[in-house]
């Protein structure tokens, strides 16, 4: 059950992850970025969904345990 609860946050992570990539570049474009200028913001955000994500686990962890 364990191993499912944590496939289902991973995936989670990751889906929110890549919406907020998308948002991020397509805002870019809007703003009359180039494709590149727009790939870099979103591999930006993308990233720090991912560290956000990673710092809130290493937060909670010890109460976890």
């Amino acid at each position: 059950m364990a191993v499912a609860i944590f496939l289902i946050a991973v995936a989670v992570v990751l889906v929110v992850a890549l919406l907020t990539a998308a948002g991020a570049a397509l805002l870019a474009r809007v703003d009359n970025a180039t494709w590149p200028t727009a790939l870099t913001r979103a591999a930006g955000a993308f990233a720090a969904v991912l560290a956000l994500a990673a710092a809130i686990t290493a937060a909670l962890a010890p109460l976890l345990t």
